[in-house]
């Protein structure tokens, strides 16, 4: 069975670090730990004091004092990583942790987790052709020096770089070595650990080009295990679950993640808000426990992310400079039918094709496989579509020839709509407002990956609450933007009052829009 090594790298928190080497070591592995240099002396004392009669826990003999994006946070990992293979022989695998990291299963699943295939885990991507780094320098970090902080001395950190730049004091990349990046939350086993370490005594050049990189810590051990192990024995991922904003800052788990938590496919989760003493509770307690069952649905970055950009509507589809005065045609009328329940408007529009002679078309916008006639190009993809929404309006009224049209839009593309009634046609909007039960929510998020069939009934019911919000919260942003030609047609209402409405927007008759609303299954799931 599977012995683990962690390699804890910790600067603060010294209650939670001596609970956490107690709670690891107790399941029978064993942790090293580097406490920064910087920190505390106090605190180091404590945490030594403390730990002082465990055999299962080593200190690394020097300590670094360590900055984010410096070399100093690899040398405090080869400091730690040395320290476990020379004083846990019996250790298997080495796993990387922070002082913020705490464990999402138990001891008895990860060890059956590492047993069940030979390899090692760890992100590493290609540095220069995967898309990994999402802003600043790239390929600056490798090709020039870097000696100061770009964080706490910013302008000597790109006056240098600067500098090496106009003296042309760029550097090759040592041979034989292709740059890997990822996250620097890794699991080795111990063989290739041994390679690590070997080739960094046998090749103190490679060590030193990486200690004036920046951010070595994504790169160096990315690097290396590729370097020292073939590919099949190499898993690109991490087992830590984490996640970053979009400004590049780390997620914090609280109270109420637990059960999202424990059905992600991960051994632990960085990082854990201080704050949040009930969940650090109740995860310490789930290291040490046996015989427990996870299910993974793993929908956990989809659901957080859906969560959180909540808090950012209306930045999608921006209108693009070179379309301001395009318009699709002053004498045309566009109807936009927006439905929660894709299915309903669909049959909507087809039953209002075949009544009103209008050509219907599905949501081309929001649904990649809508059938459209060849138009050069613009039509190939949903990003293409929406970039050039008028102009692919104009050319389907000119491919089917006439001066009307119904769309389909889903609510969350309220850009789309305010962008469409801005232009010089006439556009009227119907809404079809439906009844969401529990049942269609459920079956929503699992469609768009809120949620899996594994996901815990605890996760489910508070999944199903935002999602009901976020639905009502895009038709009220629909109700208040007060368009003209705005009316609804509600499920709740008998087939004679919506065609009142419908035939008031469209200006037929009644006897036409009855057709339409008294469709039998129009609003069946």
């Amino acid at each position: 069975m599977a012995k683990i090594a962690f390699i804890l790298l910790c600067h603060k928190d010294p209650a939670g670090i001596i609970a956490q080497a107690q709670r690891l070591t107790a399941t029978g592995d064993f942790v090293a730990i580097h406490f920064d240099r910087r920190a505390s002396p106090e605190d180091y004392a404590r945490i030594r004091s403390a730990l002082a009669g465990n055999p299962g826990v080593a200190f690394t003999r020097k300590r670094e004092k360590c900055g984010w994006g410096e070399y100093s946070l690899v040398a405090a990992t080869l400091l730690a990583t040395r320290t476990a293979e020379e004083s846990f022989p019996e250790a298997t695998h080495f796993y990387m942790l922070s002082g913020d990291c705490m464990p999402i299963k138990s001891a008895e699943y990860a060890k059956a987790f590492l047993d069940r295939d030979d390899v090692d885990y760890i992100e590493s991507f290609d540095f220069f052709k995967s898309d990994w780094i999402k802003t600043g320098i790239k390929e600056e970090r490798l090709i020039y020096r870097h000696y100061f902080n770009e964080r706490n001395r910013k302008a000597l950190f790109y006056g240098s770089l600067a500098l090496q730049q106009k003296m042309g004091l760029s550097r090759p990349i040592p041979a034989g070595l292709e740059i890997q990046i990822g996250s620097q939350w890794w699991c080795l086993r111990r063989q290739t650990v041994e390679a690590v370490l070997q080739y960094c005594d046998s090749n103190p050049n490679v060590l030193r080009f990486f200690s004036t990189t920046w951010i070595p810590d994504e790169t160096m051990f990315q690097t290396l295990v590729r370097h020292v192990v073939p590919d099949y024995q190499i898993r690109t991922r991490t087992l830590t679950f984490l996640m970053f904003s979009d400004y590049g800052m780390p997620l914090s788990f609280y109270n109420d993640h637990y059960d999202l938590l424990l059905s992600q496919d991960y051994l632990f989760a960085r990082k854990i808000s201080p704050q949040a003493l009930q969940l650090k509770e109740r995860l310490g307690q789930l290291w040490a426990k046996e015989g427990t069952d996870f299910s993974i649905s793993n929908e956990g970055r989809t659901l957080l992310t859906f969560l959180r950009q909540r808090g950012r509507i209306g930045r999608r589809f921006a209108p693009r400079f070179w379309e301001t005065e395009a318009s699709i045609g002053r004498d045309r009328q566009l109807t936009i039918v927006i439905c929660k329940k894709w299915h309903v408007a669909k049959r909507f529009v087809d039953k209002a094709e075949e009544v009103l002679g209008v050509k219907a078309m599905h949501y081309l916008f929001n649904e990649a496989d809508t059938p459209l006639p060849a138009l050069g190009g613009i039509e190939t993809t949903l990003a293409k579509r929406t970039r050039h929404r008028r102009a692919l309006l104009r050319m389907l009224y000119d491919y089917w020839k006439t001066d009307r049209m119904m769309i389909c839009l889903d609510p969350s593309s309220i850009d789309l709509i305010h962008d469409f009634v801005s232009d010089k046609a006439v556009v009227r909007i119907i809404e079809l407002e439906c009844e969401f039960d529990n049942d269609y929510l459920t079956g929503h998020a699992r469609r768009v990956g809120l949620a899996g069939d594994q996901t815990p009934v605890e996760t489910l019911e508070r999944i199903i609450p935002t999602i009901r919000y976020d639905f009502r919260f895009e038709s009220d942003r629909i109700r208040d933007a007060g368009f003209g030609r705005h009316r609804r047609l509600r499920q709740k209402l008998s087939p004679e009052q919506n065609a009142v409405a419908l035939a008031d927007l469209m200006g037929v008759s009644e006897d036409q829009a009855l057709q339409i609303t008294s469709t039998h299954y129009l609003f069946m799931d």
